[in-house]
Parts: C-alpha cells; sequence; structure tokens
C-alpha cells in the first residue's frame, strides 16, 4: 500500500522483498532526522517569507498496511489560514459524519470529502475541512487537515488532538471491519511519525461535546479499543 494521489497515476510503494522492514525502517530513520531539520527552516520561512505552513506526511512505507489519498488525490481546496499544530498531541478524537452516508470507493468518498470541506469552509467560514483525517468504508485513509495542522472538530480540544472522522452514519451499525483497521493503523502511524504520543488517549467526540457522535454503535466499539478512555 501507499501513499495514493491522484495527480500521479505511478504506483510509489516499495516492492514486496525479503528486506523491506529493514529499508523501510532506515528510510524512516533518515527520513526523520531530514523532515525535522526542514521543518525548522521551512517553520522559520513562513514567519519570515510569509511561505505556506510546511505539511510532511511521512513516506511510503510509513503507510504500507493501507492507502492514504491526499488532498491533492480528492481535490481539496487550499487551506484560507491554517494553524501549526504542537505534536505529539496527548488526544484522538473519533467522530463520524453522519452525514455525508459511508462511502465504499475512491470516487465517492473523495465526493464525501469534498463535501464536508464545502459545508464547513462555505457554510460554517472555516478555514478548511475540520477533520485532521478521515476513513471511507473502502479501507482507505483521506487527508484532511493532516498531521501537523490544527482542526475544528471538538470546540476545546482542537490545540491538542487529532480527530478521525468515519464516514458514514454509525448510530445503529458498526463501520466495516475494514474500515475500523485502516483508523487503527492510521493512528499507529500517527504513533511512529511522532503527531501522536505513545501515551495518548482515545476518546468519541460525545465525551468532549454534547453531541450523538460519533454514533452508538461506532462508540460502543471504540470503547472496546486500546487506549480507549473514559474520562478526558
Amino acid at each position: 500500500m501507499h501513499i495514493w494521489d491522484n495527480t500521479d497515476p505511478q504506483d510509489t510503494g516499495y516492492p514486496s522483498l525479503g528486506v523491506q522492514g529493514f529499508v523501510c525502517d532506515l528510510l524512516f530513520l533518515i527520513r526523520k532526522m531530514i523532515q525535522q531539520t526542514v521543518l525548522v527552516f521551512l517553520t522559520i520561512s513562513t514567519g519570515a517569507f510569509g511561505l505556506p505552513n510546511p505539511r510532511i506526511l511521512g513516506n511510503e512505507c510509513s503507510y504500507k498496511d493501507f492507502n492514504l489519498i491526499t488532498r491533492a488525490g480528492w481535490n481539496a481546496r487550499p487551506a484560507r489560514s491554517p494553524t501549526s499544530l504542537s505534536t505529539p498531541v496527548e488526544l484522538v478524537i473519533i467522530h463520524h459524519s453522519y452525514q455525508p452516508g459511508a462511502c465504499f470507493n475512491t470516487e465517492d468518498c473523495s465526493t464525501a470529502m469534498r463535501s464536508m470541506q464545502d459545508y464547513h469552509q462555505l457554510s460554517n467560514g472555516w478555514d478548511d475541512i475540520g477533520y485532521n483525517f478521515a476513513v471511507g468504508s473502502d479501507g482507505q485513509a483521506y487527508e484532511g487537515r493532516g498531521w501537523d495542522r490544527v482542526g475544528a472538530h471538538a470546540a476545546g480540544f482542537n490545540i491538542r488532538s487529532i480527530g478521525i472522522v468515519l464516514i458514514g452514519d454509525w448510530v445503529s451499525i458498526v463501520p466495516p471491519e475494514i474500515q475500523l483497521e485502516t483508523t487503527k493503523q492510521l493512528i499507529a502511524v500517527g504513533i511512529q511519525l511522532g503527531y501522536i504520543s505513545p501515551e495518548y488517549r482515545l476518546v468519541g467526540h460525545r465525551q468532549v461535546r454534547a453531541t450523538e457522535c460519533p454514533g452508538e454503535a461506532l462508540f460502543k466499539e471504540i470503547s472496546t479499543w486500546e487506549r480507549f478512555s473514559p474520562d478526558v
């Protein structure tokens, strides 16, 4: 699996070789050092020269267990004025979209992403789609604001959390297993890349605001997951 950008049709995944795990680990360490250096430089440049905030996703090895559809892949509009997120965060907050409903392929899930961005940007007047990431019933993750930008998904908790929305209405039924597994894998990548604390707490949106989100069925499901916390 790999980071997928519909603007680049070439598969950038690494070949299935016996040394793949070692190569990925080595590449991760090297790239992490380079990324941190570049991030410092770009952050300084952002303030000094008014450049866009840097956005670092990791590399193909980071997403070897599932596909990540980038913003370019689902044809997102640019964020208006993104704010950098201080990481690693201590909270992962789970949501459901309710509407749009569940999507089972890249085209429909990309349409759902654009629909949510339209509502958040054009109707609510927010800078961007509110969530850091979304996960579809197709088993793919979709980049929202990403790892390093403050979301708009849980008022009062945005600056210390990553918000992940599982696209669909999960009040009465549990999302497909592949959607749940990708969500867990996405969190694991966030820990690996240093954006989520290994000691993070997993909570549902209803625990930080008076709402039914992420839906009763999904909330019962995540309450069985490792790192779920009944307290915020």
